[in-house]
């Protein structure tokens, strides 16, 4: 039985300039590993929005929080690759 692949959220707002940029970045590894992408808008919830304004875009993996502000590529293709062959 092949593992579900995993999920690597985006939270992030419309507008923000940072988001987009760290979306492309996603956008570029997901051509070469497979991940399900949740593109969370923070400004649908308080919570989200008093949680993550200062620090937008932040992207998770399975749950864990990796990066804020923008997307180290050549980190996240690692992790996912490490994910795979587990």
């Amino acid at each position: 039985m092949t593992p579900a692949p995993p999920t690597l959220t985006l939270y992030g707002r419309p507008g923000c300039h940072l988001c987009d940029d760290a979306l492309l970045v996603v956008q570029r590894v997901s051509t070469d590993h497979a991940f399900t992408l949740q593109a969370v808008d923070i400004e649908s919830d308080d919570a989200l929005l008093k949680a993550y304004l200062e620090r937008i875009p932040v992207v998770a993996l399975d749950g864990e929080e990796l990066y804020d502000f923008f997307v180290d590529e050549a980190d996240l293709r690692t992790r996912l690759s490490g994910r795979a062959t587990h």
